[in-house]
Parts: C-alpha cells; structure tokens; sequence
C-alpha cells in the first residue's frame, strides 16, 4: 500500500479532538484495526475513520502493511512513547478533587476474569448504587496486558490472583482454595479428593488466563514437575465448568465457583490434589489513583464487601 501524502502543520491544542486520544493509543499498542476496535468497545467502521483522522491529524501514515501484518512507522513511534507518559497525567488533570457518591456521576473501571466478576458483581453493585446511583461500573476482560493498561490508566482497578508487577499498588482480599468439577460419570466421580497421580493422569480443560495457562493451577504443577495435560483450553470459568458434562474432563476452579457451577445429577466436586493450595485474590492499581477520593472510596467499598459477604 503506497503512502498517502499529508500535509505536514502543527495543530494548536484547541484544534485537536481529544476524543481520537484514546483510539490513538489503542492502534498504536493492537497494530490492528478490529483488535483496537474490541478493546475500545467501538466498531472496526469506527475504528478505521478515527485511523483516518488521525493520519490526516499528525500528517503520517501512523500503522504501515508488512508481510507480518501492520508496524509502526517511525512517528507512531514515537507518539506511541509520549502517549505512555501524557494518558495518565491527563487522567489526573481531568479528575475531579472533592468525591461525594450521593451525587457523583464516575466511571469505574474494573478488570477481573469472568470468576472474580461473578464474586464481586451481585454484592458489590447493589453496595456502589445504593451510595452512588449516579456512577457507572464497567468490567473489561482479562487480557495478557491488563496489567499494561493499569498503569497507563486506561484501567482503575484490577481483580486478580497473584501479585501485579510494579510499579503497581496491591491489597490482599481474600484466598480461595481449588476443587475440581468432574462429570458424575467420571471414574473418580466418587472420590472425596484427588491425589496429584491421579489429578495428572486426567484429562483437562484448562482456564486461558494468560498466555494458555492458568496462573496459580498451572505455576505449581510445573514447580513440582508435574505439569497436566490440557486435552482443551478454553477462555473463561464457565466455559470449562460447561465443558465437563459428559465427558472425562476435569476443570480445576475456585472451590465457591465449582460448587456453584455444579449441576445436581450432572456434575460433582471433588478436591483437587493438596499440593496445588490456596491461591490469594487481590486487587491492584496505579500509584497515582492512591489519594484518588472517589477511587479510595471503591477500594474500601470492595474491602468492606468482601468481608461482610
């Protein structure tokens, strides 16, 4: 694809739709239309004439066809750079000082696994909108750079297992243990626990948290040098907990999960292998939301829920 040509001008600030910000830092960390598009919740027709405005905007071509798909060119380089270190500064620019939830009207951004949602979603909203009608909850799916948009603020919160990489804050919430959801047909179906020989001799439908493993499950398996065999991966908990009815798979979940997912006459729980243990949930965010009112405010939310739930 030839390069359009651009008439090359500085834009004065109040002439620049800052709207196309965040399309624009979107593109330039997907190198693709349709990804860019799903991560903003926009169309990919939407997403392609924001790239047009922004190519006219800056006077480059910004995302450039290869063999190996769209790179960068040397501009959207270093726009991409700026764009790291200005987004959370602007977010702290815009936010406001003084937080009131009776009146206030803030968007919450969250970040979780369809598991940690399905915790915190029923008590945790019926708690914000009782003492925040007018604010907004929106929870985004886990991805392998979650913990990349947290600290470039396009997320606020992330709800999580394990511990973030810095230069993110972390509060411990709770620890959940692991069962596993068998089919009742299953040959161990009757078992009241499963030893770590006959938990790796199954087959397995496997959580993709990250990179096709399942964090906490997966990381002490491989440490004990008994790695399990994925027969399917599948995207979210609940996909794995539908998976097993009638089959011999094994889905090893958060034990509140599991025995939520189980369907009487259909599935059972059995404890998985003692040497798997508890892992700690958490939540994490950037420094710069620690004095945050309103952000404060929804971290103790989350606190107080979780222990009077």
């Amino acid at each position: 694809m030839p390069y359009l040509a651009y008439a090359v001008c500085v834009p004065r600030i109040e002439s620049v739709d800052l709207n196309l910000l965040a399309p624009l830092h979107a593109l330039l960390e997907e190198r693709h239309v349709s990804r860019a598009a799903d991560r903003l919740h926009m169309s990919q027709p939407a997403m392609s004439r924001a790239l047009q405005r922004l190519r006219a905007a800056l006077g480059d071509e910004l995302l450039v066809r290869s063999p190996g798909g769209y790179r960068l060119t040397p501009r959207a380089e270093r726009v991409q750079a700026e764009l790291r270190q200005a987004l959370p500064r602007l977010e702290h620019v815009f936010s406001a000082e003084a937080f009131d939830p009776a009146t206030a009207a803030r968007s919450f951004r969250l970040a979780g696994t369809d598991y940690t949602v399905s915790v915190l979603s029923g008590v945790l909203l019926r708690r914000l909108f009782e003492q925040s009608p007018g604010s907004t909850v929106l929870f985004s799916r886990w991805h392998h750079s979650v913990f990349a948009d947290a600290e470039h603020g396009l997320v606020d919160l992330l709800i999580h297992g394990g511990a973030p990489p810095p230069p993110l804050r972390s509060r411990p919430l709770f620890d959940e243990g692991y069962s596993c959801l068998i089919s009742r047909h299953h040959p161990l179906a009757q078992s009241s626990a499963l030893s770590l020989e006959e938990y790796v001799g199954c087959a397995h439908v496997v959580v993709d948290v990250t990179d096709g493993r399942q964090g906490h499950v997966d990381r002490r398996l491989e440490s004990l040098g008994r790695p399990r065999r994925a027969s399917v991966t599948v995207p979210y908990h609940a996909a794995a907990a539908a998976a097993v009815h009638g089959t011999s798979l094994v889905a090893t979940l958060p034990t509140r999960f599991a025995l939520a997912q189980a369907v009487p006459g259909v599935t059972t729980v059995v404890a998985a292998p003692d040497e798997i243990g508890p892992m700690t949930y958490a939540m994490s965010w950037h420094p710069r939301l620690d004095d945050d009112a309103a952000h404060r405010w929804l971290r103790d939310a989350i606190v107080s829920t979780l222990r009077s739930a």
